[in-house]
C-alpha cells in the first residue's frame, strides 16, 4: 500500500482503496461497485500523478487549483457511477450561473435584501486597546477589526451559501432539499432559504448535536424543515444526508453546507462564501486605504477560512491563519485539529487531510463548538496548508470559552464558540505583530445558541 492511508469502514457513503495511486475498489453503503466503472472524470490519463503538485507558472492560478476540482492531490471526485451524471450536471449549471446576469442580479439583490449584506468590518476598540495594555512589547500594537457575520440573516455566515446553492436547486428543478448541520447553523440558514423559495426542506443532525444545539432545532422547525435525528454527530448526519440524497436523485437536491465533498460541491460553496473576502478588501480600503495584515478564521471543515482567505490568496503582503479545535489537547485525542495531526485519505467523495487511525479508520472528533466537529477539512484547505499560503495553529475548549467572555465583556458581542477559537489565537498572534497591523478575525456566527453550552461548562456560578 502507499503511505497515503484510505478510510474505508462501512458507514461514510464514499470511499475507495488504492495502491500506489491506482482505483481498484469503491463502495456505496456497503455494496461493492465493480471495478470497471468511472468512479472519477477529474482523474484523466493526461493529468499528473495524483500525488504530484503541479508546475507553479502563476502563484495566483496555482493557489486557485486547476478549475476542475483538484488542488494538487486534493480534491476530485472519488464516487460511484450513478452519482456522475447528477455531479456534471450541477456542474454544468453552477459553471453557467457564475457568468449569468439574471441569477446574479437575483442573489445580489437577495443578499443585500434578505441576509443583510454587506456585514461590517467593525474596529475593536476595546478589544485592541486591551492586547495592547497587556502586551509586552512597547507602542500602539495592531488594531483589531471584526468581520461580522454573525449579523447576517440567521445569525451566521451559512446563509450565503445555503440562498445561492437553493437557487441553483430551484434552476435544476428539484423541489426538495436535503442537508446535514451540526451545530445548526446551516441547518436554520437551509430551512431558510428553502422557505423563501417554496421548497421542502429535510435536514439530517446528529443526536448529540439535536441536544446540544435545542433552539436551532426548534429554529428549523419553525421555518418548515423537517429535522431527523441520525445517532452519532455531524458526520454521521452527513453520510445518512448522502445516502438519502442518492435514493431521490430525481427530485431531491444535496445542499452541502461547507467545503468537502465531491467537485463541485467545496468550489461552490467558496464561491459562494467569498462574498465575505471581497467585502473585506473594499471595506479596508475605504477604512484605513490599504489591505489587511493578517487574517483569522476558525477551521472546522473550512467555509468560512476560505470565505475570508480566498480573495486574498495573490497578496503575499496578507497573512492567513486558520485556527482548528484542539478541544481538550492534542494529546487527549479529544480534539478536531484535523491539519495538526491528520492524515491524507478520501472521505465524502474527495482527497483530503482527515483524522484517522493507522488502519485508516476515521476516528471521532470533538470540539466544544459543536461546527467544528468534523473529521476532515476541504481539499483547498488541505492544499494550503500542504502549499505553505496559509498558516495554521490551534485552540482548546478553555481558550475559546474565555475568548468568547472576554470579547462579550469588552465589545458586547457574543461570538459563536466556533468563531471564538479564532479569537482565542490573538493572545498568541498580537504580541508578535508590529505597532499598527491591521488584524481582521472572521467572526462567523453569533453565540446565542451555545449559551447553554457556556453555562453548563465554561462560565463562572457568579454569573449564571
Amino acid at each position: 500500500m502507499s503511505s497515503t492511508k484510505i478510510q474505508i469502514r462501512g458507514q461514510p457513503l464514499f470511499k475507495v482503496l488504492t495502491r500506489n495511486h491506482r482505483m481498484i475498489n469503491s463502495v456505496v453503503c456497503g455494496v461493492p461497485i465493480k471495478r470497471q466503472h468511472r468512479v472519477s472524470n477529474v482523474l484523466r490519463t493526461s493529468d499528473p500523478p495524483l500525488g504530484s503538485v503541479p508546475t507553479r507558472t502563476d502563484e495566483s492560478q496555482f493557489l486557485r487549483g486547476d478549475g476542475n476540482g483538484r488542488f494538487g492531490r486534493f480534491g476530485g471526485k472519488f464516487v460511484p457511477e450513478t452519482l456522475m451524471s447528477p455531479l456534471r450536471d450541477l456542474e454544468d449549471e453552477f459553471d453557467f450561473v457564475l457568468n449569468d446576469h439574471e441569477f446574479q442580479e437575483e442573489l445580489t439583490t437577495a443578499l443585500r435584501d434578505y441576509v443583510g449584506r454587506e456585514t461590517p468590518l467593525y474596529f475593536a476598540g476595546r478589544l485592541t486597546e486591551h492586547y495592547k495594555n497587556i502586551s509586552q512589547t512597547t507602542g500602539g500594537g495592531p488594531e483589531i477589526y471584526l468581520k461580522r457575520e454573525d449579523l447576517s440573516h440567521c445569525g451566521s455566515h451559512k446563509i450565503n451559501n445555503a440562498l445561492g446553492q437553493a437557487m441553483i436547486a430551484r434552476r435544476l428543478g428539484c423541489k426538495r432539499v436535503v442537508a446535514a448541520t451540526g451545530a445548526g447553523q446551516h441547518g436554520v440558514a437551509t430551512a431558510a432559504a428553502c422557505a423563501k423559495l417554496s421548497m421542502e426542506c429535510t435536514v439530517f443532525m446528529g443526536t448529540t448535536d439535536i441536544e446540544k444545539q435545542s433552539s436551532n432545532v426548534l429554529s428549523m422547525k419553525l421555518l418548515g424543515a423537517q429535522v431527523k435525528s441520525v445517532e452519532g454527530t455531524f458526520k454521521d448526519a452527513s453520510s445518512e444526508a448522502i445516502r438519502n440524497w442518492v435514493g431521490n436523485l430525481e427530485t431531491t437536491y444535496y445542499l452541502s453546507g461547507t467545503v468537502v465533498g465531491p467537485h463541485p460541491s467545496p468550489l461552490m460553496v467558496r464561491e459562494f462564501q467569498s462574498v465575505i473576502g471581497k467585502e473585506t478588501r473594499r471595506q479596508a480600503k475605504q477604512l484605513w486605504g490599504g489591505k489587511p495584515d493578517v487574517l483569522v478564521a476558525c477551521v472546522g471543515s473550512g467555509s468560512n477560512a476560505l470565505g475570508l482567505f480566498h480573495e486574498f490568496l495573490g497578496d503575499e503582503d496578507v497573512r492567513l491563519v486558520g485556527v482548528e479545535a484542539a478541544g481538550l489537547g492534542l494529546d487527549s485525542g479529544k480534539h478536531s485539529a484535523t491539519l495538526a495531526v491528520g492524515d491524507v485519505g478520501v472521505y465524502h467523495g474527495s482527497m483530503s487531510y482527515l483524522l484517522q487511525d493507522d488502519q485508516g479508520q476515521i476516528l471521532k472528533p470533538h470540539s466544544i463548538g459543536v461546527g467544528l466537529e468534523y473529521p476532515g477539512v476541504g481539499p483547498e484547505i488541505s492544499f494550503l496548508k500542504e502549499s505553505g499560503r496559509a498558516e495554521f495553529y490551534t485552540a482548546t475548549d478553555q481558550e475559546a470559552v474565555q475568548a468568547c467572555m472576554l470579547l462579550s465583556r469588552l465589545e458586547g458581542i457574543i461570538p459563536a464558540l466556533e468563531a471564538s477559537h479564532a479569537l482565542a489565537f490573538l493572545d498568541k498572534l498580537v504580541p508578535t505583530l508590529r505597532d499598527g497591523a491591521k488584524v481582521v478575525v472572521n467572526c462567523s456566527g453569533r453565540g446565542d445558541k451555545d449559551l447553554d453550552t457556556l453555562i453548563q461548562r465554561g462560565m463562572p456560578s457568579s454569573l449564571c
